[in-house]
């Protein structure tokens, strides 16, 4: 079985060109049509966005039954954060505070995402949704809470596992440091085994990668690129990623 997953900070529906413009968004995914997509920076009620709730106008647009919401920084109107949609039922589900002492609120979203195969048999992903620090010091502790969060360490080496999103991490710090020790691999490297990512940021002329997936388990990585459509150099200021999977059951 085949699992597309896409990762995309939307910055809110902003694109480059300042205008909030949800559509843009909405044609990138749908041409994309991923199963599974992480979304950071999605508002909810918020003066900017025309007080949206961004999420819920992308699940409805898109008819993705499913999602799950966690809004990590509160404003004095609305809020903004991450957002899982899918096509597949989420059974657990939970948003990790990844906040370090009094700078700017970030977290990890974590959903259990329940995939339906033949004779009522079901194969679960564990999917963790992530928007980290720009600052090194504070995205190292923050790679060390979540790698320490209950759900993650319970899971066995060979449960299925990705953790995706914004990394902020220019120099593929994180990578070499927390989850190839971790024993998770990268889906989203320029070439395989490259130091460097698929670059995603800017949008309009990308130069870093910081978008991008890690994977655990049984997944077999088939292809990952980011989004060629030129409708995407203008909607927000990263690129979205996009990465297939093979499944075995």
């Amino acid at each position: 079985m085949r699992l597309r997953l896409l990762t995309y900070n939307v910055h809110r529906a902003i694109g480059v060109d300042r205008r909030f413009a949800p559509q843009r968004i909405i044609e990138i995914l749908r041409h994309h049509n991923a199963d599974i997509v992480l979304l950071q920076e999605v508002d909810r009620g918020v003066p900017r966005s025309d007080h949206l709730d961004l999420a819920s106008h992308l699940a409805r647009h898109l008819q993705y039954p499913y999602r799950a919401v966690g809004m990590n920084v509160h404003l004095k109107k609305g809020k903004y954060g991450n957002a899982t949609l899918t096509r597949f039922p989420i059974g657990r589900q939970h948003n990790i505070d990844l906040t370090i002492g009094r700078a700017k609120r970030r977290g990890a979203q974590h959903t259990q995402i329940h995939i339906p195969l033949a004779h009522g048999r079901v194969l679960d992903v564990d999917v963790f949704n992530v928007h980290l620090s720009l600052a090194a010091r504070l995205r190292r502790r923050q790679m060390q809470q979540l790698l320490a969060w209950r759900d993650l360490t319970a899971l066995s080496p060979e449960a299925r596992c990705i953790i995706g999103g914004d990394m902020n991490d220019w120099r593929g710090v994180l990578k070499r440091r927390y989850f190839r020790p971790a024993g998770f691999r990268c889906a989203t490297d320029r070439r395989p085994g490259s130091r460097w990512a698929i670059r995603t940021f800017p949008s309009y002329a990308p130069t870093g990668g910081l978008d991008k997936v890690f994977y655990r388990g049984p997944l077999l990585l088939l292809h990952a690129h980011r989004s060629r459509l030129k409708l995407a150099r203008t909607a927000s200021d990263h690129l979205p990623v996009i990465v297939d999977f093979e499944i075995a059951s």
